[in-house]
């Protein structure tokens, strides 16, 4: 899928996910994989994400925790790194997966997940920057979480629904509204007193 935009006369098809970033978590997933093992690199898409997954471990010396800063690079399959780098496809050493999660920001996406688990190495897209997960990366509460999501679904939230549907207090529902306001997940109306409500920031 793709959303169209005109820029002058000239017609424009932006991708949900940013094409440099797939382009390079594809060829990490290549140059990374452990060949001598049964499966095949996956690339499974969802409604609201896109995940790849590829059996290769990390080199010791590269923690997962690092891949979102500078680090090492150290390729399993030198042969194809070189390919690839005299191709022209990697630019640079070291910032393949700092690359993904630019052009991810820079599409207005949030940051991608990389996760290392049995030596199968996986990076999540995600399309909804306000999905459940990053929600909770975040800190929310399961009431503020769950006012996300029925914003998304009813297009805003009042003060009293907030109430009803976490069966809360007012002052809880407008500390935890607050919150929303100033983490810029929500924003107030301009409408004050009893027709005010909350919408996607």
């Amino acid at each position: 899928m793709s959303k169209i935009k005109f820029e002058g006369i000239h017609r424009r098809e932006i991708l949900e996910y940013p094409y440099e970033a797939l382009r390079e978590a594809i060829i990490n997933a290549l140059i990374h994989r452990n060949y001598l093992g049964a499966s095949s690199i996956q690339i499974r898409v969802y409604s609201d994400r896109l995940v790849i997954m590829n059996e290769g471990k990390l080199p010791p010396e590269v923690p997962v925790e690092k891949l979102k800063t500078e680090h090492l690079s150290k390729p399993r399959n030198t042969l194809l790194a070189d390919v690839f780098y005299k191709a022209g496809f990697i630019e640079s050493w070291r910032r393949g997966t700092i690359k993904i999660m630019e052009k991810c920001q820079e599409q207005g996406l949030p940051e991608p997940d990389f996760e290392e688990d049995h030596g199968v190495f996986t990076v999540r897209f995600y399309q909804d920057k306000w999905n459940e997960e990053n929600l909770k990366k975040l800190g929310l509460n399961e009431r503020q979480i769950k006012a996300v999501m029925y914003v998304k679904e009813k297009g805003k939230i009042t003060n009293k629904e907030y109430q009803v549907i976490n069966n809360c207090s007012r002052n809880t529902a407008t500390n935890d509204l607050r919150r929303l306001v100033e983490n810029h997940i929500l924003k107030e109306s301009g409408v004050k007193g009893a027709g005010s409500y909350y919408d996607i920031a």
